[in-house]
């Protein structure tokens, strides 16, 4: 079977036919595109063969003739799902990281230093392009926030080409802060070291965590700089250019069907090809033949059918990936439809974040004023995405059809991998029950009220003692009270974040004018504040002592109904040494010790600012191995701290992490 796809692989140039009107559209030389009389010739990575379907089976615009710049002019781009652009190079291009295991996708072993990481750095950074590459920026459009905003595309990302490996699998290479493209929309195209360095690291966490994702096999930095107000405070500074390679089976998203939507309702904007369904057809057949040969398959000869049962799998694997997020504390931040991947994939990696306290409200991304992308809001959000799918999809797929399918399966396939997943977090090995759920809830409850640490708090359940004789329970308790939130952690937290004159006016506004109030949609934020200030009279009210006391007696309730249930979970097994070592070992390796935490990513970018990348090369490694330490490890990594301290990666974060900003 693997012979006969990579026989197919490599002669799918050759064989393919061109849908009935479509004229072959003639490949821009690679000369032309990297502004350079001959490419380098690499050695590392010479053995990559390309085979660029996508060009070749979607219509490409080439771009129109004009003097330099004029390819990456603003513009809308009619009729066509990529346009050709070249990548503009980078002063004194530098490796940051490379992901073995990613790269090992594409057939290439390690890399053999220094010569590797200079060639790296050179065809990775798109100063070079390595032979058969084809750059391309893919047109989509997108509900932003919940809102139409027309034409997106690939602003700051480029389609390189498709990798055919001997094992017959094919791999879409991309470079992400490459440079402008049309769909730039006058910005620069450009991404820095900073969220480069979370991108390329979070792929790889997502991926060895189990989540579906793209993946990320090499970070380059450069001597280029362009401005950025962080803050948005009116004080920009320059940071380094940085390009992160990226790979996946594909980068097409649910916002790629959005380009043949007609005048949006609410916003008056438009996708770019409207009135084009012969381009719609041509895209489902070449997502639907490329990534799901066995739907095509099986419905070859009703296509309605066909991509019914398209929808009905995208809708699955969507529930699966975002109940995956919601196991692992795991935020978004920007959960576009244009952020959403056709193929159930962790997408395009902007504001996000891991839950440290848990707090189901908790908004990872500080331009979200309105809490749309909540970490309890994003099952509700990815269905709403799907929606959004099944309307682009018309007419091939009728909307009462998808409406159908989407009610029927995404609620469903949610709760049951979401509960699956976290009744192995729990170390329910032998008996499922329909009162899980509830144990699960009154467990996210008593995290909440107490403000434990998600990820810790679940991880060291598993040395939870069974038996209700064992010693130890009052040592247990103790060190779950570590993970609380201390009195210090939530005052910080539920510090008011309006100026108290502000707040006041807007209250007075809300009974003397409801209806302007309501158009300025600031009643979720009003209502949020309220509740903090509400916390901090609470909170200065109460002593330490008072709050370990009542964090005690929460988990001491929890744990009594949770001993019961592996009780009864224990009366499914014969021997109960198998059992507990059974629960043991399912618990740790469902429950990671590491996680890319805010400020372990802070303390790489800070050190990689400097010019020291070895943080970033030490995190990538750690978050290879999350699970590792199930069998218990001699000794445990350090962090450094900004202060020059030391702190365990799987330690709960410092007090400065929680004024981290993130946009």
């Amino acid at each position: 079977m693997a012979a006969r796809r990579v026989a197919v692989c490599a002669s799918l140039a050759a064989t393919r036919p061109l849908p009935l009107g479509r004229r072959r559209l003639s490949p821009v030389p690679r000369s032309a595109l990297s502004g350079a009389a001959m490419e380098p010739a690499p050695r590392w990575l010479a053995g990559l063969r390309f085979d660029n379907r996508a060009l070749r089976a979607l219509p490409v615009e080439t771009p129109p003739a004009g003097p330099e710049g004029a390819w990456t002019t603003p513009r809308l781009v009619p009729g066509a799902c990529f346009t050709r652009v070249r990548p503009t190079p980078l002063r004194q291009p530098r490796l940051v990281a490379l992901s073995e295991p990613a790269l090992a996708l594409l057939g290439l072993g390690a890399p053999p230093a220094p010569e590797a990481e200079a060639e790296a750095a050179l065809f990775f950074s798109g100063n070079a392009l390595l032979p058969g590459a084809e750059p391309a920026a893919h047109c989509y459009c997108g509900h932003q926030f919940g809102q139409f905003a027309g034409q997106l595309g690939d602003g700051a990302a480029m389609y390189l080409g498709e990798v055919c490996t001997a094992a017959g699998e094919r791999w879409e290479l991309q470079l992400k802060g490459a440079g402008p493209t049309p769909f730039s929309r006058q910005a620069d195209g450009r991404k820095v070291l900073r969220s480069s360095i979370r991108e390329f690291l979070c792929s790889e966490a997502m991926f060895h965590l189990g989540v579906p994702t793209t993946r990320a096999g090499a970070c380059v930095t450069s001597e280029s700089t362009v401005a950025r107000d962080v803050f948005y405070d009116g004080n920009p500074k320059y940071e380094k250019c940085t390009v992160v390679l990226r790979i996946a089976s594909t980068f097409i998203r649910f916002g790629s069907f959005e380009i043949f939507k007609s005048a949006d309702e609410h916003t008056g904007r438009a996708g770019p090809s409207v009135g084009r369904n012969d381009i719609r057809v041509q895209l489902l057949d070449y997502v639907i033949s490329s990534f799901y040969p066995e739907i095509q398959a099986a419905h070859a000869s009703d296509n309605v059918q066909r991509n019914a049962a398209f929808f009905r799998e995208v809708t699955r694997r969507t529930a699966r990936m975002v109940a995956e997020w919601q196991c692992v504390g795991f935020c978004h931040g920007v959960l576009n439809t244009d952020n959403m991947s056709i193929l159930g994939l962790t997408i395009d990696y902007g504001p996000f974040g891991f839950l440290d306290r848990y707090d189901p409200d908790h908004v990872c991304n500080a331009s979200d004023n309105t809490g749309r992308y909540a970490y309890s809001k994003q099952p509700e959000v990815c269905k709403w995405n799907l929606r959004k799918l099944a309307e682009a999809l018309q007419p091939e797929l009728p909307l009462e059809l998808g409406e159908a399918i989407l009610a029927e399966e995404f609620d469903a396939e949610f709760q049951r991998h979401y509960l699956q997943k976290m009744r192995r977090k729990l170390g329910l090995v032998r008996v499922e029950l329909e009162e899980d759920g509830v144990l699960v809830s009154k467990l996210l409850q008593t995290m909440h009220l107490t403000g434990a640490d998600f990820t810790n708090t679940f991880y060291l359940l598993s040395s939870f003692l069974v038996d209700p004789e064992s010693p130890g329970l009052a040592e247990f308790l103790a060190r779950l009270m570590e993970q609380c939130a201390s009195l210090e952690e939530l005052r910080q937290a539920f510090r008011p974040q309006m100026d108290p004159r502000q707040l006041s006016m807007m209250l007075m506004l809300a009974q003397s004018n409801p209806q302007l109030f309501a158009l300025m949609g600031t009643r979720a934020g009003i209502a949020r504040e309220l509740e903090r200030v509400e916390q901090q009279s609470q909170l200065e009210q109460l002593s330490a002592a008072e709050l370990q006391s009542r964090n005690q007696d929460h988990w001491a309730t929890w744990l009594q109904a949770y001993r019961a249930r592996l009780d009864k979970d224990l009366e499914g097994a014969g021997d109960a040494a198998a059992w507990q070592a059974e629960r043991v070992r399912v618990m740790r390796a469902s429950n990671p010790k590491y996680v890319l935490r805010n400020y372990i990513a802070q303390n790489a970018i800070e050190a990689a600012e400097r010019g020291d990348f070895s943080e970033v090369q030490r995190v990538l490694k750690l978050l290879e191995t999350p699970y590792h330490c199930e069998a218990g490890a001699a000794t445990e990594p350090e962090a450094t701290e900004p202060t020059g301290g030391q702190r365990s990666y799987s330690s709960k974060p410092p007090l400065w992490a929680a004024e981290l900003c993130v946009t």
